[in-house]
């Protein structure tokens, strides 16, 4: 007897197994709409003059590239009506200026020429400081005990309000960790900041950025965040959108996803011991 429920038992997995597959729901997808990346990083140490826009357009779901979009007129000016262009890379979609002139306060305005409409932006470019070299190391941290941790710190200016974002790259996530952050409770403080993964081991190398944001990409990307779920990164599919500070001036209604930023970014690698 005790064989036989076991012979049915064994039946009854591979009878499961087999009829297991993956089922794709048949979703509609919504027109294509413009998406402008127009993120202006200026790492410490450089000249900051190479930038970048890309545009490209949203797609179906279980779609796994963006289409880029050619044929797009670009520029971004300052105060003082200096213009910086922005050339494209033919049929990439990705929009290359190699003159750019980052001044932390200078307020720059983003203009979008395409297919006879006018998208424009303002924002100014804000500062940041730097991370303090002292990153600390936690082999039993994380919420439970049982993750290596690293903590690392910055200065932050107590005569004004200031708002960053944190990215952090390491080869236990898929998508770079993301964490917009504002001064209200630390402010004039040094600031600490922590990961930890309990995948992390010896040897594995640890990307941190952080960067100076406005209040207004603060509260952006903060939707943002929460509009992609847990664990996905901000910029894949989303199951809500988060429009930006792009204005289509000619057809208002016709809006284009993304957001013209321009942040200073401190950047500090880190080995896993």
């Amino acid at each position: 007897m005790k064989n036989i429920l076991k012979y049915l038992v064994v039946s009854c997995c591979f009878f499961l197994l087999s009829c297991t597959k993956v089922v794709e729901v048949d979703l509609e997808t919504a027109e294509p709409k413009l998406v402008i990346d127009a993120s202006i990083d200026w790492i410490k140490g450089t000249t900051g003059n190479e930038q970048k826009i890309i545009l490209s357009t949203t797609t179906g779901y279980y779609s796994p590239t963006f289409p880029t979009v050619s044929g797009a007129d670009i520029v971004v000016t300052n105060s003082a009506n200096t213009v910086f262009s922005f050339t494209e890379n033919p049929g990439t979609g990705e929009y290359i200026c190699s003159n750019f002139h980052p001044v932390i306060g200078e307020t720059y305005t983003l203009k979008v020429v395409l297919n006879g409409e006018t998208y424009t932006a303002t924002e100014t470019c804000m500062g940041v400081p730097d991370i303090e070299n002292n990153i600390e190391q936690n082999d039993e941290g994380g919420f439970g005990g049982d993750e290596v941790e690293i903590t690392y710190y910055y200065q932050d200016n107590g005569s004004e309000e200031n708002y960053y974002l944190h990215r952090i790259l390491s080869p236990v996530s898929k998508f770079p960790d993301y964490k917009a952050q504002d001064d209200e409770n630390s402010q004039g403080k040094l600031m600490q900041e922590y990961f930890s993964d309990e995948d992390l081991k010896a040897g594995d190398p640890v990307n941190i950025r952080l960067y100076g944001i406005s209040r207004r990409y603060y509260d952006y990307f903060r939707k943002l965040l929460a509009a992609s779920g847990s664990g996905s990164g901000p910029f894949q599919t989303t199951p809500g959108s988060v429009r930006g500070n792009i204005v289509n001036q000619t057809h208002f209604e016709n809006f284009a996803y993304g957001y013209f930023r321009l942040s200073e970014v401190d950047v500090k690698d880190y080995t896993i011991k």
